[in-house]
């Protein structure tokens, strides 16, 4: 466990009485393999800031999401949970998985949550599910649940361009961030006073995966899972880090050893801020075969010299 990876909010305790207490909606580590993507948004101007006043969030989000590594998740089925007990007060099925994009955006149009669950609570309080796999929704309107009941399972239905389910909390109609439920930002301080029935820590940025592959592969393939692994007899070796919430000026380290030494190592300098981006290196195949035997790679994403996240791999080639 690297330190330096997060922020631990100390166990939640109620803002003021009557506050809800929530559970994650995501059947799924928020360390690894899942983690959130963004947070709502604290600036009302058209710019956009995340309760600790970085940029984990865009203009006008309302919710926080809960995101999945990449698409072959959704079929592998992670269960979106009742983050409280309440009522079903509505729901939407039927949605393709198909995510966001120009070709979608009529479909999807003020049917941006896609498939999703809201819940009625107690002292107008209200949760919503958003995005969630068509036909997994096994619940019905009018329906009483308990914290922690199953929803339905991740999707990317609606205005989705990644695998997650967005959470919404509001009370008495008006947003709230439940990692800042007073409202009173303090930009780099642990909240004492969450919503949260217990700690969830904050990332500011990391890596989802890595993976090799025998050329660099395309940003849509290693969103959807499906990059092809290296081989032996591949024309080259790469080796690729997918990452989230990245700041201008952060370095992707990769490096990528075989049985007979270094491969290939590189330093590699992140230009802007991006919600997601992915970088890869690699080295051509001279010989007839790649040698048989282990190979091992790593990535490093480093902030102002100091490592935040890492990941690393091991693979055998014959």
């Amino acid at each position: 466990m690297f330190r330096a990876l997060f922020v631990l909010l100390s166990l939640a305790v109620p803002a003021t009485a009557g506050d809800i207490s929530l559970l994650p909606p995501i059947d799924c580590d928020l360390d690894r393999p899942c983690y959130i993507q963004q947070y709502v948004d604290h600036d009302p101007s058209d710019a956009a800031s995340d309760f600790m006043c970085a940029g984990l969030t865009y203009d006008g989000h309302k919710g926080t999401d809960f995101a999945l590594p990449d698409r072959t998740d959704i079929s592998r089925g992670v269960d979106v949970l009742a983050s409280a007990s309440g009522t079903v007060k509505g729901l939407r099925d039927g949605m393709a998985d198909t995510g966001y994009s120009d070709t979608t955006a009529d479909a999807v149009k003020n049917r941006e949550c896609g498939n999703g669950v809201v819940l009625q609570h107690a002292d107008g309080w209200e949760t919503q599910y958003c995005h969630m796999r068509k036909g997994s929704i096994n619940v019905h309107k009018g329906q009483t649940i308990e914290a922690g009941d199953v929803l339905g399972q991740v999707g990317m239905s609606g205005r989705a361009q990644f695998p997650h389910v967005h959470l919404s909390v509001r009370r008495d109609g008006r947003v709230i961030d439940p990692f800042d439920p007073d409202g009173n930002i303090t930009c780099g301080m642990p909240e004492d006073k969450t919503l949260w029935a217990a700690a969830i820590p904050y990332r500011a940025g990391g890596i989802i995966s890595i993976g090799t592959s025998t050329a660099i592969p395309d940003f849509a393939t290693i969103r959807a899972g499906t990059v092809p692994q290296a081989t032996a007899e591949g024309d080259a070796l790469v080796i690729w880090g997918y990452l989230f919430g990245t700041r201008k000026s952060d370095v992707l380290r990769l490096s990528l050893r075989g049985p007979d030494g270094p491969i290939v190592s590189r330093d590699i300098l992140i230009k802007r801020q991006q919600a997601q981006v992915f970088r890869a290196i690699g080295k051509k195949r001279h010989a007839a075969r790649w040698p048989a035997g282990n190979y091992a790679g790593s990535a490093l994403l480093l902030r102002g010299g100091k490592e935040i996240d890492r990941k690393v791999l091991s693979f055998n080639l014959r």
